[in-house]
């Protein structure tokens, strides 16, 4: 929970863990393997927007999706577009990519003072 998008955090529960990770989760594994980092729209069945899906792309055809499970079937993740990643994390995330990059970093013996 502490890792989650806080725009999701109420929709968050231990049933759909994935919920509004996707941000951090993809900008921890672009510091661990590079690639690209995606982003798409998602949408409700009437269309309207339900927010932001992120992911990676690491070469033709390789995209890798963590987090795609957070959503209700009725949520439609749209076309994705490759994003630059911004020299820093935005404040809104910042705490929970931090948190994220942290526990993964330890778990695999990594360094995690960076950034």
């Amino acid at each position: 929970m502490e890792s989650c998008d806080p725009a999701d955090a109420a929709n968050w529960s231990p049933e759909n863990p994935a919920r509004g990770q996707c941000g951090s989760t993809a900008l921890v594994l672009h510091d661990l393997l590079g690639g690209e980092l995606l982003s798409a729209e998602v949408h409700y069945p009437d269309g309207s927007r339900q927010g932001f899906h992120h992911w990676n792309r690491f070469g033709p055809g390789l995209e890798v999706d963590l987090t795609l499970d957070q959503f209700h079937a009725t949520e439609t993740v749209q076309e994705p577009w490759v994003v630059t990643r911004p020299p820093q994390v935005g404040d809104r995330v910042r705490e929970q990519y931090l948190a994220l990059r942290k526990a993964v970093y330890t778990a695999l013996e990594l360094n995690p003072t960076w950034p």
